[in-house]
């Protein structure tokens, strides 16, 4: 099993002093050079033969613009609201779990970043630091992403923390009940450092879990808690034990977002999990109109997966999206510069989706409507 080794600091603080990535697949590229195979792999990876990953970028390619001419876009205003809380822009971060790996300061550094860019992140049931402790130097508007177990009392003890640690909403990540086969990680015999662990569970009273569970046996006893016998029922339940707005992740179908709503939702995430689920699913913007249509502004709709432009951006509000989040992007600017990358990747895709915006005619969130994309 090949050793996992830590990237120097001294490599990673040289290119945070002048990040020189002029785009986001450049930065990639960075965060490559900068990270083990092994990490990166397991960052990168998506589910068998990876179709899914590959179309979730592919599908916004065959998107076309038809841009509106003669239109006074001198000033561009991209603020807006997510469930209330206002952010500068509708980019938001989505949760991904062991941010340390990329960088020791992972979620604290992304936090931060996501206050400074005036925007909200959803912190990650497996983040590498606590609630608390993340909660503690936010500030911008959190929401956090929950995985229910097996045992109830854990679930509910995180949305009571989340709570209580000021979290504006608890997002539902359902299309998890196992874990999807990344055969890049199987390749490469991966596993988790030894000093790596999941805060969020260590007070849990986990018996199978015990503090300082950790190394290969970590992610398969973090998976075993994951309850497969889930049904809509469990949004009412969830609903029932907190004050907090029930975001639902891992929508596909517009059937099962309408079942979201009636259940109790208050908004939905369109995600395949960045396709590290089930292969072959679609890709998420191709879904997104249908399942906007069929919610019919009852709950917000947010979309993820393969942005990596401006343009992405713009094609996914004129689909209906409230806003976008992105996953990986994030990972790769932790890698390349903990906050200050995740701050120029925030202020890349801002200045990519302000320009997009001008170009396209559009001065407001409201301008961006569907009769400016075209499908290939």
């Amino acid at each position: 099993m090949p050793a996992l080794i830590t990237p120097t600091m001294e490599k990673r603080q040289n290119i945070g002093e002048q990040i020189e990535a002029i785009n986001l697949l450049e930065l990639e590229m960075k965060a490559r050079e900068l990270l083990p195979q092994t990490v990166y792999d397991y960052y990168a990876s998506g589910a068998n033969d990876e179709i899914t990953l590959r179309e979730n970028r592919l599908a916004y390619e065959r998107i076309t613009l038809l841009p509106r001419m003669l239109v006074d876009v001198s000033e561009r205003h991209m603020g807006t609201t997510a469930l209330g809380e206002p952010v500068s822009m509708p980019i938001l971060i989505a949760p991904t779990a062991f941010q340390g790996l990329a960088h020791p300061e992972g979620e604290i550094a992304t936090v931060r970043a996501a206050g400074a860019a005036k925007t909200l992140m959803i912190l990650s049931t497996g983040s590498t630091f606590s609630i608390e402790q993340v909660m503690a130097v936010a500030t911008g508007p959190v929401w956090f992403q929950l995985y229910v177990f097996k045992d109830r009392a854990i679930s509910a003890l995180l949305v009571k923390r989340a709570e209580s640690a000021g979290c504006k909403a608890i997002v539902f990540t359902v299309d998890a009940p196992l874990l999807g086969r990344r055969e890049r990680d199987v390749r490469n015999q991966y596993k988790l450092p030894d000093d790596l662990s999941v805060k969020n569970l260590l007070p849990a009273r986990l018996q199978e879990f015990p503090d300082g569970t950790a190394g290969p046996g970590l992610a398969p006893c973090i998976a075993s808690l994951f309850d497969p016998a889930l049904t809509w029922k469990d949004i009412e339940w969830l609903a029932g034990i907190t004050k907090l707005p029930v975001l639902v992740k891992g929508i596909l179908r517009s059937d099962d977002a309408l079942l979201a709503v009636k259940h109790g939702a208050s908004g939905v995430i369109v995600s395949n999990h960045g396709a590290r689920q089930l292969d072959t699913t679609p890709a998420t913007i191709s879904l997104l109109p249908e399942i906007v249509d069929a919610v019919g502004g009852k709950v917000e709709v947010y979309v993820d997966g393969g942005i990596r432009r401006g343009t992405d951006v713009l094609k996914a509000i004129a689909c209906g999206a409230r806003a976008v989040f992105i996953g990986r992007p994030v990972l790769w600017g932790l890698a390349s510069g903990a906050e200050a990358g995740v701050r120029h990747v925030l202020e890349m895709l801002r200045q990519e989706f302000d320009l997009a915006m001008a170009l396209s005619g559009c001065p407001r969130l409201s301008s961006i409507t569907q009769d400016l994309i075209r499908q290939l």
